[in-house]
Parts: C-alpha cells; structure tokens; sequence
C-alpha cells in the first residue's frame, strides 16, 4: 500500500511564492509516501517562462529536495528548463525521492498548441517516455496535452509503469473539464494502472489566461474516479492497492489481448 497526496495548489508567476506554496503542501501531506503538484509548479505559463526557467540543481528544484528530505516524501512536480532548442525551455516533470534525489526529469513531448494556444512558440518538446522509481512503485510520467495520446501511457506500461502520475495546468473553457475527467478516466482503464492526476486550482488573481481547472483525481485499474478534489486549493491523501491492480487484470487481461503494438515486455 502506498499514500500518495494531490498537491492541488493555485500557481503565481513567482517561483518563490509558488515554492512557499509547494513547502506548506507538503507540512499538510504528512504521512505520504509521494506528493505529486502540478504542471508549471514553478512558475505560471506567459511568456516571462523563458527568463524564469532555471536548472534542475537551481533553487527551485534544490527547494523541493530539502522539503523532500524534511518530510521524508517523495515529490513529482512541472518546472521549465532552459536548454531547448532556439532559445526555448522544456516544460520538465522532476522526480525526487524521499532522499531528495533527483531520479528522473520527463521533458514534456506532446506541445499545446490546439484551442488557440502555441505552446511550442515557448516549449521545445522531449522524445523520451520515462518511468522512474519512487516510493515503492514503477511511476510512468505524463504532463498536461500528453493525457490525449494513448500511444504515451500505452509505452509507459509496456517499459512497467504500475502507476501513472499526470500534472497539468489544465485550460478552462467549454467542454474542458469534460475532457480532462474523461481522458483520466480512460487512460486508467485502457491500460488498468492507477493513475494520479493533478491538476493547478485556479488562481483568481490570474484567471484571465484560464489555466487551471482543479479537478485533480485519483482512478483505480478499471476506471472508477476514487477522489476528485473539485475546484478548491487542497491537498487529499489517498491510497494505492497493487492487488487491486491485479485483480483489475485478471478481470480486464486487455493488455494481454493485444494484437497491434504487440505483448508487454
């Protein structure tokens, strides 16, 4: 059994504030194994990404480890990376364990560049699925627009993952949120693996750019919305069975039914 607490925190424009934010997260999930925040924790998507970005060994990330280590928690949480190609940054999920060590840093591959947005004007993209170890379970990483395609979380489990952990700065806007319980919901199901998905609560002293639509959801193997945190900042502890996971298959062997993309390995 594993505790995992979703971290739905409101994101400012600045890092520090949002650190701040990230730090008393973290007091109020004690006794979790792993706290999972949001897409762009770091600092609110605009154009300043490209000035604000900063290393994974910069005083964010560093930030996160010592409150890692504090509290004894593994973290998953969206920061933007300088590096990317002609001067963009990569929109980056951090992975570090209880110890505060980094394990794995997912660089974002599927950009939003759909219902008006182009985030690929700031963003360059990653090419990597990454499945990394944390509290005890295989987490596959997964940020925001990957949610809408299945071949992602499909090579997440084919590479092991027993949980996918998705962060997003979720748009508003009609059918949005529709969307996004719909695609959690699936994703989980498809593939029967538990899956965490946490989402930015809105911010009402930056709702004109409409990110953030809260939501944030734990689903079991076969579908079922365990927790929905709803719109409201908050933090909620929940817990992940592996039998259920196993059950969930012996009822569901879909993944063994597969006859295009091939078996498991």
């Amino acid at each position: 059994m594993t505790t995992i607490a979703l971290c739905q925190i409101p994101v400012s424009p600045d890092p520090g504030a949002n650190l701040k934010r990230a730090r008393e997260a973290l007091a109020r999930a004690e006794g979790a194994d792993l706290a999972v925040f949001p897409e762009a924790t770091l600092t609110r998507y605009g154009r300043r990404i490209t000035e604000l970005a900063e290393p994974l060994d910069g005083p964010f990330v560093t930030g996160l480890a010592e409150a890692a280590r504090e509290h004894r928690t593994a973290v998953i949480a969206g920061v933007f990376e300088p590096g990317g190609a002609d001067g963009r940054v990569h929109n980056t999920a951090v992975a570090l364990d209880a110890d505060g060590r980094l394990t794995a840093a997912y660089r974002k591959i599927h950009l939003f560049d759909s219902f008006g947005a182009r985030e690929s004007e700031l963003v360059a993209p990653g090419s990597e699925p990454v499945v990394t170890e944390l509290a005890g379970l295989r987490v596959g990483l997964v940020t925001c627009y990957d949610l809408r395609f299945p071949e992602l979380t499909r090579a997440l489990v084919d590479r092991g993952a027993d949980l996918f952990a998705v962060i997003a700065a979720w748009g508003s806007g009609p059918l949005k949120e529709d969307h996004w319980v719909t695609l959690v919901r699936a994703r989980a199901l498809e593939n029967t693996t538990w899956t965490v998905a946490v989402g930015q609560a809105p911010n009402p002293a930056e709702s004109s750019d409409g990110f953030g639509v809260g939501r944030s959801m734990l689903v079991d193997p076969l579908g079922v919305a365990r927790a929905d945190l709803g719109t409201a900042p908050g933090v909620q502890l929940v817990t992940i069975d592996p039998e259920t996971t196993a059950a969930a298959r012996a009822t569901l062997p879909c993944l063994e039914h597969r006859v295009l993309g091939g078996n498991r390995s």
